[in-house]
């Protein structure tokens, strides 16, 4: 009933010699290749998932002669497409909702300013109408998007 340590060839408790000679404790390298494989995988993703990262309501904005505006957060934008649907961000809500949605992002501390981007074949009149609402909500920092004219 008994078992044998060690084996046929060496006595004691001294197993083979690793690459430190010691007494068979773990071996503490880090082994970088699969590091290095998952962040390239990680790199390709990013580079893939970037540019769809884009705002989702495609509109074709008008074209001005104003310049760019610098701005670190990311802004509320109001569209309204050819159709006159209207979307906060991205999702489409009716004209009605405009307002709630919009007191209801202001509760949370929000007083940037909001940004109403409004296709070139849309309807004026809806476009005046969402920001009159907007305005009438008491959100005084409005700002309609267009594009930098192009020299031709």
């Amino acid at each position: 009933m008994g078992m044998s340590a060690g084996g046929a060839k060496g006595s004691g408790g001294r197993r083979g010699r690793g690459r430190r000679g010691g007494r068979g404790g773990a071996i503490s390298e880090i082994n970088v290749t699969p590091l290095v494989d998952v962040m390239l995988v990680l790199l390709i993703i990013f580079m893939v998932a970037a540019p769809m990262m884009t705002v989702g309501v495609p509109i074709d904005l008008p074209e001005t002669q104003a310049k760019a505006m610098n701005s670190d957060t990311q802004p509320i934008t109001v569209s309204v497409n050819p159709q006159g649907q209207i979307y906060l961000q991205e999702t489409p809500i009716a004209i009605d909702e405009v307002v709630p949605k919009l007191e209801a992002i202001a509760t949370t501390g929000y007083n940037e300013r909001i940004y109403v981007r409004g296709d070139t074949a849309a309807a004026y009149g809806v476009v005046m109408k969402v920001m009159a609402r907007i305005s009438a909500a008491g959100f005084k920092n409005i700002g309609l998007v267009t594009l930098q004219e192009q020299e031709k």
